[in-house]
Parts: C-alpha cells; structure tokens; sequence
C-alpha cells in the first residue's frame, strides 16, 4: 500500500460537488481529510489518500479531469 499527501484547490464549479466521496467509491482507496478550508466560492482540503499505486494515478486523474488543481502536500498536515 502506498500513501499520498495532495492539497486539492476548488474552484466555484467543484465547491458542492462530492468528488472526495466518489474517490473513494469508485477507487480502492481510503481518504483521510487532514484540513480544509472552503467557503461559497472556493476551497482547499489536504487529503491522504492510501491505496495501490495504479489506483492513486487513476484516482489523481479522476480529480483533474473533474477540474479539481491536485498538488503535493508536504510537511503542511496536523499530526
């Protein structure tokens, strides 16, 4: 198992959307919100996600093809 550290930045279109949740539904994958931040019109969540390399690039690419900005998170998580 592997494990990633992201930020996601949300635009307006993506702040109601449940993309988070449908990571984890449509991918072998656990996600664990570390913080967030997210108003009205836009948003950030640091998230782990653990799960098989080849379903943390298809879960990295689902997010970006839903318009989600998915960066490295290094050394900004609680605990």
């Amino acid at each position: 198992m592997a494990r990633r550290r992201l930020k996601l930045i949300f635009g307006p279109d993506m702040v109601k959307e449940p993309v988070i949740y449908q990571l984890g539904k449509q991918f072998e994958l656990v996600t664990n919100i570390r913080r967030a931040d997210v108003s009205k019109d836009q948003g950030w969540v640091l998230l782990e996600v653990t799960g098989e390399t080849d379903e943390l690039d298809r879960g990295v690419e689902y997010l970006e093809s839903r318009g989600v900005k998915v960066e490295p998170a290094e050394g900004d998580l609680v605990g």
